[in-house]
C-alpha cells in the first residue's frame, strides 16, 4: 500500500520558530499526558494553585497532550474549582469491556484504555515498537501502523463511541478565544500535527485525536494517534514564551533512547537555551500513575494529591508567573 503524502491545512504543523512570536512577558502552561489519574491530578494542581492565589489557566498559551489535551479543553470551558470538585466524585461501576477497553460513563477523563490487557500490555507493546525503530520518525510511523491495525480490530463503531465520550466530558463545544494547541500524530505518515482554533477541526475531534493512545482515531479522512508520540509533553511548543510552567503527570520519563531527546528534560533544556524561564511540576506520588493511570477509581485520590501540591507550590511559583 502506498503511503499518502501529508495533507495540507487545515492540520498545520508547528513552525520551527516556535508556537508564538517571541515575547519575554508571555506565559505558557503545558499539560502533559497521564491517563485518567493524570487528568485528575492536572485539574487538582491548577485548582490548588488558584486557591493559593495563582491563576495559571489564564496563560497566554496552553499546550495540551493526551490527557493534558482533555484537561486543557476542560479548563478552557469551566473553572478549575468546578472541575476539581467533579474529579472528586467517585466514579460509578465500570461498564462492559470492548475492544477499546472499558466502555461506560466512568471512562470520562483520560484517553481510551489501550487494550484488554491493560496498561502493562500497552507498555510492553510500546517498548517493542521502540526497540524496533531506527529513529523518532520511524517510531512514529510504526506506532501509527500499529494503531491503524488496532482501529480495524476495534470495529467501525468504536471511533464514534470514543468521540462521543470525549465530547460529553467537555464543558463547551467550541474552541476558546485564547491560544490553545493540542497535539497529535498522523497515523499514516507519522507527521506531527498541532490543532488550534484555526485548524478547521472541532474541539472534540482534536481532543479525541490527541488522546488516541490505543487504536488510531479518524478526523475526516485522516487518522491520528496520541500527541505524546510527537515529543512527550510537547513543551517545546512553548518556545517564544518567556515563562513556561509544565505539569507532567508521568514525571517526564520516556521509553525512547536519550539520544533521541524526546524526554521532558531535553524539551526543558531547549526552552531554557532559547531564553525561557521554565518550572516543572511532577507528582509527589508516582504510584498513582504508570500502570495505574487508567483506573478511574483513583481519580479522587489523584485530584486531591494534585490540589494539595498546587496549594503548597503557589507561593514559590508566583515569581515565575506574576
Amino acid at each position: 500500500m502506498t503511503t499518502p503524502a501529508p495533507a495540507p491545512a487545515p492540520f498545520p504543523l508547528p513552525a520551527d520558530g516556535g508556537a508564538v512570536a517571541p515575547r519575554p512577558d508571555a506565559r505558557a502552561l503545558v499539560l502533559g499526558g497521564g491517563g485518567s489519574t493524570g487528568n485528575a491530578w492536572l485539574l487538582g494542581v491548577v485548582a490548588g494553585l488558584l486557591e493559593g492565589g495563582l491563576d495559571v489557566a489564564g496563560a497566554d498559551l496552553v499546550v495540551g497532550t493526551s490527557a493534558g489535551a482533555t484537561a486543557a479543553a476542560q479548563l478552557a470551558g469551566a473553572g478549575a474549582a468546578e472541575l476539581y470538585a467533579a474529579a472528586l466524585v467517585p466514579p460509578p461501576a465500570r461498564g462492559p469491556v470492548g475492544p477499546r477497553g472499558p466502555v461506560g460513563p466512568d471512562d470520562a477523563a483520560g484517553p481510551p484504555p489501550p487494550a484488554r490487557g491493560g496498561v502493562a500490555e500497552h507498555l510492553a507493546r510500546r517498548r517493542a515498537l521502540v526497540a524496533a525503530a531506527a529513529d523518532p520518525a520511524d517510531l512514529r510511523r510504526r506506532t501509527g501502523a500499529d494503531a491503524l491495525e488496532r482501529a480495524a480490530a476495534a470495529g467501525p463503531d468504536a471511533a464514534g463511541r470514543w468521540r462521543a465520550t470525549v465530547a460529553a466530558r467537555l464543558p463547551r463545544a467550541g474552541w476558546p478565544a485564547g491560544r490553545l494547541l493540542l497535539t497529535a500524530v498522523d497515523a499514516r505518515t507519522g507527521e506531527p500535527v498541532v490543532f488550534d482554533r484555526g485548524s478547521g477541526v472541532e474541539l472534540a475531534d482534536a481532543v479525541a485525536a490527541s488522546c488516541a493512545g490505543g487504536p488510531a482515531h479518524p478526523v475526516g479522512d485522516r487518522w491520528f494517534v496520541d500527541g505524546a508520540h510527537r515529543r512527550g509533553e510537547n513543551a517545546d511548543l512553548a518556545a517564544g514564551c518567556g515563562r513556561v510552567l509544565v505539569l507532567a503527570p508521568l514525571g517526564g520519563a520516556s521509553l525512547t533512547p536519550p539520544a533521541w531527546r524526546l524526554d521532558l528534560a531535553a524539551q526543558v533544556a531547549d526552552l531554557r537555551a532559547g531564553g525561557s524561564r521554565v518550572e516543572v511540576v511532577v507528582p509527589e506520588d508516582p504510584g498513582l500513575f504508570g500502570e495505574r493511570a487508567m483506573d478511574p477509581a483513583l481519580r479522587p485520590v489523584a485530584a486531591r494529591a494534585g490540589h494539595d501540591q498546587g496549594r503548597a507550590l503557589a507561593g514559590s511559583l508566583a515569581a515565575l508567573w506574576r
